[in-house]
């Protein structure tokens, strides 16, 4: 190098791979290796670029179908809800019918509890059908995860403890 080694640079420009090899080969090491090492070095970094891309791709992928079936799923739910509340509905229309027909009926007190009570078991019916069940109290041992005390009375007809009267009917599903 001359009085001005940085324009001597300047006017052959080197690759990083010339400049690692002469420092490598001024160190010992042969030129040839470094040379590889810098191709090997391009190579590597060209796979692990595929490979990132491939996984992002992938990533992306993953993310649509999840978003997909999150999708799907809440589609599901309301298509289940739309189906159970229709087939409920459906069972308690005829039961608001009778009461319709009822309430425009012209006749005596006794045929208009007569009817009343045709659309009760109408409508008794219509709940067990769903699945619900009426819970036994009167004469049974209070359960406090079943029934709701109103008040106390002691009575010779029932044991201490047990549902003496059902104020309010209790069911369960």
């Amino acid at each position: 190098m001359g009085m001005n080694g940085t324009d001597e640079m300047m006017q052959d420009p080197a690759t990083d791979a010339e400049v690692v090899g002469a420092v490598q080969a001024e160190e010992g090491v042969p030129a040839a290796s470094a040379v590889d090492a810098g191709a090997v070095s391009q190579a590597e970094y060209d796979g692990l670029k595929r490979e990132r891309d491939q996984t992002l791709d992938r990533m992306a992928r993953m993310q649509a179908e999840f978003d997909n079936a999150r999708k799907r799923d809440a589609k599901e739910k309301a298509d289940f809800r739309d189906y159970a509340v229709g087939n409920a509905a459906e069972a308690f229309l005829g039961v608001l019918d009778n009461f319709q027909l009822a309430l425009k009926a012209q006749g005596s007190p006794e045929q208009f509890r007569s009817g009343v009570e045709l659309i009760a078991k109408q409508l008794d019916e219509a709940v067990r059908g769903l699945g619900v069940q009426p819970v036994e109290t009167v004469g049974q041992q209070f359960d406090p995860r079943f029934h709701e005390a109103l008040g106390s009375v002691e009575t010779p007809e029932f044991p201490d403890g047990a549902v003496a009267e059902e104020i309010r009917r209790g069911y369960r599903i």
